[in-house]
């Protein structure tokens, strides 16, 4: 089990504990930023559930999605206008909030607001974008990406050990099998957990076909709810989903993001499942849960 504790949330917004034995943690909201209205009632619809649920969330939207595939794609509403929307949201329902950056440049700004930094899957590796994101002094949403196996993440944790920044979470979003095609290998989990640091799992990115209807990606999201049972049942402390309430019409990733009206269910059954798995570890110990070779 990994060992270390990230604490996500300053000020006066509620403050989250990942890691170790603590309550699985869910992250979720649209892939992008789509406008000011839109977003609040996503947060909104989302604390709802959570604060039914009693399950502690982060807010997550992108100001801009700089890794689309087409130049006509929608690309977000820029970096100014989008931490805007994400503080309003963050001080009207004193959630935490999250956006990724693809550029050094947007880091400081992008550190100043949101209560967790993530940098993208293709850009795990990126020395330049680890070090901007080490130095927001925030916790880190690191993906791993589709190019990575799960044992040499630990070199991108290396390099954010070096700037400074021990704060990190490593986030699993399938991995490329072939052409237009993602696959989860289940044991990156304990495997991206030896470094000490808390696991992640992204489900709706997982589902993707990257690129596979010409200029846009595909997705089976059909296959979430297997996908995040079994995440659970392997050890992940931080759930990631991107969530909307009408997905043929999402302005990004409306092929992935799983519909609004599910998200109650699946996030029922990923409590109860970290639940019990943790009543497990505390009876049996770590020792007769996970075998070690001789």
């Amino acid at each position: 089990m990994n060992k270390k504790i990230v604490k996500v949330g300053y000020g006066d917004v509620e403050k989250i504990k990942i890691g170790g034995q603590n309550p699985l943690v869910f992250v979720g909201g649209p892939c992008a930023i789509e406008n000011r209205d839109h977003a609040l009632f996503m947060a909104g619809a989302i604390k709802k559930i959570c604060d039914k649920l009693k399950i502690q969330w982060i807010y997550k939207s992108c100001y801009d999605k700089d890794c689309r595939s087409s130049p006509k794609s929608f690309h977000g509403v820029g970096i100014e206008k989008g931490l805007e929307i994400l503080s309003e949201v963050r001080r009207l329902y004193k959630v935490p909030v999250v956006s990724d950056f693809s550029d050094p440049s947007w880091a400081d700004l992008t550190g100043e607001v949101c209560d967790l930094v993530q940098v993208p899957a293709y850009l795990c590796r990126q020395t330049s974008i680890l070090r901007a994101a080490a130095r927001t002094n925030k916790p880190i949403l690191l993906k791993k990406g589709q190019f990575m196996s799960p044992w040499n993440m630990k070199n991108s944790c290396r390099k954010l050990e070096s700037f400074g920044n021990e704060k990190i979470i490593l986030t699993e979003r399938g991995t490329f099998m072939g052409y237009n095609m993602l696959v989860n290998d289940m044991t990156s989990f304990p495997i991206m957990a030896s470094t000490g640091y808390p696991v992640c799992y992204d489900a709706t990115h997982s589902i993707q076909l990257p690129t596979s209807m010409g200029n846009i990606s595909g997705g089976q999201r059909e296959f979430i709810p297997y996908l995040v049972r079994s995440a659970v049942a392997n050890g992940i402390n931080l759930l990631f989903m991107e969530v909307h309430d009408n997905p043929a019409k999402a302005l990004s990733d409306s092929n992935t993001v799983l519909d609004l009206k599910y998200l109650e269910n699946i996030l029922y059954q990923a409590k109860k499942l970290h639940q019990i798995r943790i009543e497990i570890l505390n009876k049996l110990g770590d020792d007769n849960v996970h075998p070690t070779n001789p």
